[in-house]
């Protein structure tokens, strides 16, 4: 089974099974070019009632219009809100108060414990956009922070920008650890180009320069990797750790 449905398959199980228990699926979701064929394959999924799943933002641009390619609001609205009907969802408009925005999505977020958090991981490895080095001690819910070269870079590697000085310096991101309070995180972490961030994560130190290496400590996370994005873990490492591979 590819990367993708397996990851889509997990997630779908666990948006059916908090609508059983409690009528109601909270979940976050992330954006970038590495969650495109699992958000294909999730809206998929049979037996889904979308009606009855509150979506929150991973995180945005400081500055950029949903009219631009790269908006991550945009994304969303055409890759899974608009596709399976979700009502109830909370974007991160970074085009005025970004602060202002952040504590007033963060509001609700911070209401009711989420049920599943999607995310990646950066080829400097980031979560969210939470940067090395990270801040892992906030609790605010979302915060304001200053894009490293390296993830600016590969904005533009993805091809979301032409030159990255179209690449906005700044964005709101879900912190750390609200990611973490997640009763469920799903990792979908395709490509070779983040071999090198897998690594550093996986087998390295868990550290704020390292900052999806935080996933380690999180009781219900499955990362799920493809041979490309593998290729540098020892084998003892990916037994450990719940990985999917292609």
């Amino acid at each position: 089974m590819s990367l993708t449905r397996a990851a889509a398959e997990q997630a779908a199980a666990a948006l059916r099974r908090a609508v059983d228990d409690r009528r109601l699926a909270r979940i976050v979701v992330a954006t970038g070019t590495s969650q495109i064929a699992f958000l294909e394959e999730l809206t998929k999924a049979e037996a889904i009632d979308w009606g009855r799943v509150e979506m929150f933002h991973l995180d945005e641009y400081v500055g950029l219009p949903i009219t631009h390619p790269a908006s991550f609001r945009k994304y969303l609205m055409e890759r899974l809100i608009d596709k399976v009907g979700i009502t109830q969802y909370h974007l991160l408009d970074g085009t005025g108060d970004a602060r202002e925005m952040a504590r007033r999505v963060g509001e609700p977020l911070s209401a009711a414990p989420v049920d599943v958090a999607f995310a990646g991981i950066g080829e400097n490895g980031h979560l969210a956009f939470n940067d090395p080095p990270a801040d892992f001690e906030t609790e605010e819910p979302y915060l304001v922070v200053e894009l490293d070269e390296a993830c600016r870079r590969q904005q533009v590697g993805e091809g979301w920008f032409r030159d990255i000085s179209e690449v906005p310096r700044q964005a709101i991101s879900m912190s750390v650890r609200q990611i973490l309070k997640a009763k469920e995180i799903i990792s979908i972490v395709p490509d070779a180009r983040k071999a090198i961030a897998v690594k550093k994560c996986f087998e390295g130190k868990i550290s704020a320069m390292a900052p999806a290496s935080i996933l380690r400590l999180h009781k219900d996370t499955t990362v799920y990797l493809d041979k490309g994005s593998s290729r540098l873990l020892s084998p003892a490492t990916l037994a450990s750790f719940s990985v999917g591979l292609t």
